[in-house]
């Protein structure tokens, strides 16, 4: 398995904290929320990786399995080949939705044996309530958001079915009307889950949240249409004093703009560059 990753190297990287971005479902190293990330952490000395879960950013031929929530290992393996083969002594870590969730889920899997290197976790509009999310994205007033989803999945399947005949065949457009049937029909045979149901609980960072030990930052909106966190998870999250939790009245999904004063007024961009230069002020 190989995947995409571009990575932008200041002159002495050594001595640089690195940035690893990653996106949320169906987008990539391209998305404006990386690139806007990307942006901003660069102007403060910072190295920066961005990142593309497989598939994505154009890497179809590099691995014949499909991407999903669960798969912290990816981003894992590319922290460990940032600390093993480029020696890099401080690392930190954004996510956006999908990808917010996986490094939450990373993040929890690592407990209190996380690398040294890895100084801060930040993930916003994370989808660490996969079931629940699914589910707000079903109804009425989000089916816009997940026929677009519906339309980006349905595209990147008939690509890995021209490229992969032997694994994996298309479906006709609009057969699959839901991302819950999406991901019971494909992603969860695909994955080894038994149906979407068994995927959204494994691959939910909400099962490890309370085992996070790295300094971690997460940014959620009261109004995100439809990535939900439960009270439970909620309740896991202000018991971690690990976790430093955002939750803003107005922000929708991913969005979170204020007033364009000095900077761009994309503000979850912006706290993301602030809370790793805390933890790690040599950036």
């Amino acid at each position: 398995m190989q995947i995409l990753a571009h990575c932008h190297w200041q002159s002495d990287r050594s001595n640089r904290t690195t940035l690893v971005i990653v996106h949320g479902l169906e987008g990539s190293s391209d998305a404006q929320y990386v690139i806007g990330t990307a942006n901003k952490a660069w102007a403060t000395g910072m190295n920066v990786v961005r990142m593309n879960m497989r598939n994505c950013g154009g890497s179809e031929r590099l691995t014949r399995t499909l991407y999903n929530s669960s798969m912290s290992s990816d981003v894992a393996g590319v922290v460990g080949a940032l600390i093993d083969e480029d020696q890099l002594p401080s690392i930190a870590l954004a996510g956006f939705s999908m990808g917010g969730n996986l490094v939450l889920k990373m993040a929890g899997e690592w407990g209190e044996h996380a690398p040294s290197q890895v100084k801060a976790v930040a993930a916003i509009s994370p989808a660490l309530d996969l079931t629940i999310s699914a589910r707000a994205l079903h109804e009425w007033q989000n089916r816009l958001y997940e026929y677009r989803f519906l339309l980006g999945l349905h595209g990147s399947v008939k690509k890995k079915a021209r490229l992969f005949p032997d694994l994996y065949r298309s479906y006709p457009l609009f057969s699959i009307r839901s991302l819950w049937e999406f991901d019971d029909k494909i992603t969860a045979p695909h994955g080894g889950f038994e149906g979407a149901a068994d995927y959204y609980h494994r691959a939910a960072a909400a099962r490890v949240i309370d085992r996070i030990a790295v300094p971690t930052l997460i940014i959620h909106s009261f109004d995100d249409p439809f990535i939900k966190i439960s009270g439970e998870s909620r309740a896991k999250i202000l018991a971690n004093q690990h976790i430093r939790y955002i939750e803003t009245v107005h922000g929708g999904h991913c969005a979170f703009l204020a007033d364009p004063v000095g900077y761009d007024g994309r503000w979850a961009e912006k706290k993301i560059v602030e809370f790793i230069q805390e933890l790690a002020p040599k950036a």
